[in-house]
């Protein structure tokens, strides 16, 4: 079943549309959608990480004592690694490498098979009259709690409610919308052609605009015509 709800922002059903295909009726492959978030989650990753090395610790340069005599081992200087509070030897330095790849082909089919599971679960609708809006937050927040969620609507947009996750899929920078959905913890505000397969799972609910859809969909037709 490729059809969902579509509810206006009173949070009426208006009635159903059918989905594409191609795009949300595939074979879900999990073992490719794990390894599609696995790659965003590590480009997403910094590597602030730095050790001083000896050169850098704040010590004296001087010889702590004379080379020869002493029976002990020859130093330089109270900086090197084997002293408390000398630098560090082969620490990092900033410069770790995190990022992997993923081509587009397989990037295409993780995000359909993400969508393709999202329906499965019926955890996608289509909102319609977003353009109404002029840009309050409450406006929005109404309109949120007018959606069947799948969470009690009194718990939607109290602090204590944590768990809640909706992502909006807009086809373009919607600049009422954007303002609106700023303040709203539990809202993520998503642009269709910038969709992937982590931002997909990472939601309890889905919701799209009809104009989302379209850009969607011809925006990973476009992506296999280049493949």
């Amino acid at each position: 079943m490729l059809s969902v709800d579509v509810y206006n922002i009173q949070g009426e059903k208006t009635g159903k549309l059918t989905l594409p295909k191609t795009v949300f009726g595939v074979k879900v492959n999990l073992p490719l959608v794990a390894q599609a978030v696995r790659v965003y989650l590590a480009n997403q990753r910094q590597a602030p990480a730095k050790t001083k090395h000896r050169g850098e610790v704040a010590y004296s340069t001087r010889k702590l004592y004379r080379q020869k005599g002493t029976g002990r081992a020859r130093h330089g200087a109270r900086s090197a690694p084997i002293f408390v509070k000398g630098g560090v030897a082969h620490g990092p330095q900033g410069k770790q490498n995190y990022q992997r790849k993923l081509n587009q082909k397989m990037k295409k089919a993780a995000l359909k098979s993400a969508l393709s599971k999202k329906l499965e679960d019926k955890e996608i609708i289509i909102l319609t009259g977003l353009e109404k809006l002029t840009g309050k937050t409450k406006e929005l927040a109404k309109i949120i709690k007018n959606l069947e969620l799948k969470v009690p609507k009194e718990q939607v947009g109290k602090k204590t409610q944590k768990k809640l996750k909706i992502s909006l899929v807009l086809p373009v920078l919607w600049e009422k919308v954007m303002r609106a959905g700023a303040n709203l913890p539990f809202l993520r505000l998503l642009q269709a052609r910038q969709l992937n397969t982590y931002e997909v799972l990472n939601n309890n609910l889905l919701i799209f605009t009809k104009e989302s859809l379209e850009v969607l969909e011809n925006n990973l037709k476009r992506k296999h015509e280049n493949n």
